[in-house]
This record gives structure tokens, sequence and C-alpha cells, in this order.
């Protein structure tokens, strides 16, 4: 099946629309930050939750500029975000290609992440909406704490579903949240809506999140090579999964390192992979992701059109059965 096809079918229109719209965010005139700017924007990916965001408002009336302005500014957080992150984490690269801090430098990167944030509260600001605002100020907030939360939480050795959740809410599942409640205002007057589309893009952004950690354990094509995340100290549910079930003692090593906060070297990084991998820990994540899919499609409106269903559904099966 064409996921993205069944998904971009009753929002063609509305994507190119606001396609264009979004490309005008990323200019200066200067000429430095300009090329800065370029370079974030070849690389803005598929706008996943900018396309979630016009599947809501179309399932419940119309799509405005109310609703691009909304869009664009949750997009410009989130990618200001990661050129923060990737400064702090001293990555190399994202989404395939070297990142802005290393195809520029650091202090191009961060100072371009502040220039994008200022064109999110731009954005905010074009809604006229008190309630997309309050969002979109709270997205902040939850972004930011939620790498200070897992900052803090890999300082301490503390590994646990609980916290996992925590995290992965606040740095992943917030944006498609806010993306859904920013959508369901941007209509007008169909408050009725907002629960039912918040958990779903809860749930989404949970399995999105999960998804993205399964990657790390696997060759894959994303620019993220194999334990990279464990290189970072950022323990997965696959890894936290089998350090609370298994029994293998190769593992008493690593649970002592990771409770001391004392980083692996490679060789035990290859030997958790693949016991996470071994001992249930990746079947674990898929099985979670898959009572999260249910739960996605079980708080989908009933009263919306069919179209509009099978593009939500197709959404989430995208997420989750995407390769990279």
């Amino acid at each position: 099946m064409d996921y993205l096809a069944t998904i971009q079918a009753p929002i063609r229109q509305e994507i190119d629309d606001f396609s264009a719209y979004f490309k005008q965010q990323f200019t200066s005139d200067v000429e430095l930050l300009n090329c800065a700017l370029s370079y974030v924007s070849e690389s803005a990916g598929k706008l996943m939750r900018p396309m979630l965001m016009l599947l809501v408002a179309k399932s419940l009336g119309k799509v405005t500029e109310r609703a691009f302005a909304a869009a664009s500014a949750m997009e410009l957080l989130h990618s200001a975000s990661l050129l923060h992150d990737d400064v702090i984490d001293e990555s190399n690269m994202r989404r395939g290609r070297p990142s802005l801090n290393i195809a520029f430098n650091n202090n191009i990167a961060v100072l371009t992440g502040d220039y994008l944030f200022s064109q999110a509260l731009n954005n905010a600001a074009k809604t006229g909406d008190i309630r997309i605002i309050e969002e979109l100020a709270n997205l902040g907030k939850e972004l930011s704490s939620g790498e200070v939360m897992q900052v803090e939480l890999e300082q301490e050795g503390t590994y646990s579903e609980e916290n996992y959740f925590k995290v992965i809410y606040n740095k992943t599942a917030s944006l498609f949240v806010c993306s859904a409640l920013c959508a369901v205002y941007s209509v007008g007057d169909k408050d009725e809506y907002a629960a039912a589309f918040e958990k779903f893009g809860k749930c989404v952004g949970i399995c999105f999140q999960i998804k993205d950690d399964i990657f790390d354990y696997f060759n894959n094509d994303i620019g993220k090579p194999t334990g990279s995340d464990m290189r970072e100290g950022k323990i997965t549910l696959p890894a936290i999964y089998v350090l609370n079930n298994s029994k293998n003692e190769a593992l008493l090593p690593i649970k002592d390192k990771l409770i001391n906060g004392i980083n692996l070297d490679e060789k035990e990084i290859e030997t958790f992979i693949e016991i996470a991998k071994s001992e249930g820990g990746v079947e674990y994540a898929n099985a979670t992701i898959d009572r999260y899919r249910n739960e996605a499609i079980e708080s989908l409106p009933k009263d919306i059109s069919p179209e509009l269903q099978d593009a939500l559904v197709a959404y989430i099966d995208y997420v989750i059965k995407r390769n990279k």
C-alpha cells in the first residue's frame, strides 16, 4: 500500500500551498544566514507534522492560513531545537548529511536556530488565537524539558519505562500533540474534538519515537549508525526491557556501568545491542508500537469523512512501517 499517496490524497492542494508558504520562512537579508537557512530548508524532510495538522484541520472543516501559520511555527520551533541539539550533542550528521554545525560551525548553527525561533514566534502571532499561541509556547518548554530530563536521567543512571515515556513525550510526542490541537483550534468552532485528536497525536508521536529507537539496532540509511543512541548515553525501550527482564550474566557489568553513569565501550555496546535483539527487546518495542497504534485508531472521531479516516489511519501506519 502507498501510504503517502493515501495520506496526501485529500490534502494535495493544501500541501502545495503550505509548502510554498513554509519555504518563505527560510530567507534573510543577511547573506551568510541566508545560506545557512537554505541548508536547513533543503533537509526539511517529508513535513510529517504539518501534514498531520492539515489532515486534522481538513477533517473538521477548511484549512486556512491560520493553520499554515500554526504549522510553520511548530515546524520552525522543531527545526530550531534540532540545530541546538546537534551542537549540544556534538552531532556530525543530520538526515544523512553533515549537520549545520559541521557544514558551517557551532556559532552559525546556534544563531540560525535563534532566527528560526523568532520566525516561529512571528507565525504564532499571525494565528491571532491565544490557544494556539499557548500550545506553541508549551511545546517550546516541553522540548527543552525533555532534553534536560534525558541528561539528568543519564547522569543518575536511572533507566525505567516510566522515565523513558516521560522523555519521549516531551521530546517527540509533544510535537504531534501540538500539531493536532493547533489544527483543531485553527478551524475555530470544533473544540469538542480536541481531546480525541490530542490522544491521536500522542499515540502517533510515541510510535514515531519508538520506531526511531528500533532503527538504532539495525544497519540503516538514516544517517545514524547502529548503536549511536547508546554511544550518546541514550538507553531506549528495547534496552530498558532487557535491563529489567534479562538474566544474562553478560549484562551485569553493563548494568553496573550504566547505574554509575559510566560510558560503555564499543564491545559493551555491541554486546548490549545483541542481547536486546536476541532476548526480546526489539519484539517488545514493536508490540508496544502496535498497542499505541490501536489506541490511536480507536481515538479517531467517527463522524469525519471516510477519506480523512483512511488518510489518518494511513498516517500512523506510515509512521510505523517506514524504513528510515
